[in-house]
């Protein structure tokens, strides 16, 4: 993959791009995979491992997460459209993410910190879920935020890509 100056130095939310931009892609990604996927999803949840949730609340970790999941992108970021977003939802406890309908996110609870060990590819991990009306996870994927705000899946990771494979010249 050609990477550019652009993709390096970015505009972006902050205070830093791996607990921020990051998560906020991932969750842009898990929407797409989401809008591909035969399942009819009623809710959202996320799960923010190691340095995710370790400093999750203090770099804003939680609120990217949420803005993410709601459809917003660091590229379109607008910041009074997003604090009204994330007061609507704390209110309403739903998104409705563009051709995904209206789904239920409580941010008090179905964004978790797991103080546990971190996921096995890296310190940045995240595990995003789709569930059903049940309550029932019928989607899930696993996301790693490995700085810059470049995100990996857990595939992607297991088959080695890495910040390395973004590198025109090793």
């Amino acid at each position: 993959m050609f990477l550019s100056v652009f993709d390096m130095f970015k505009v972006g939310i902050g205070p830093s791009s791996s607990h921020t931009m990051g998560p906020m892609v991932a969750a842009g990604m898990f929407l797409d995979l989401l809008r591909a996927s035969p399942f009819e999803a009623a809710g959202l949840k996320a799960r923010l491992h190691g340095s995710l949730a370790f400093t999750g609340v203090g770099h804003a970790t939680d609120r990217a997460t949420l803005l993410g999941l709601a459809g917003f992108s660091p590229e379109t970021y607008d910041a009074a459209k997003a604090e009204a977003t994330l007061e609507a939802m704390k209110r309403n406890k739903e998104v409705s993410p563009d051709g995904l309908g209206t789904l239920h996110l409580d941010p008090a609870s179905d964004i978790v910190f797991d103080f546990g060990p971190s996921l096995p590819g890296h310190t940045n991990g995240m595990i995003l879920m789709a569930t059903d009306a049940q309550g029932d996870v019928i989607l899930q994927q696993t996301y790693y935020s490995i700085g810059g705000g470049f995100v990996v899946t857990a595939e992607d990771m297991a088959s080695g890509v890495s910040t390395g494979d973004m590198d025109p010249y090793p």
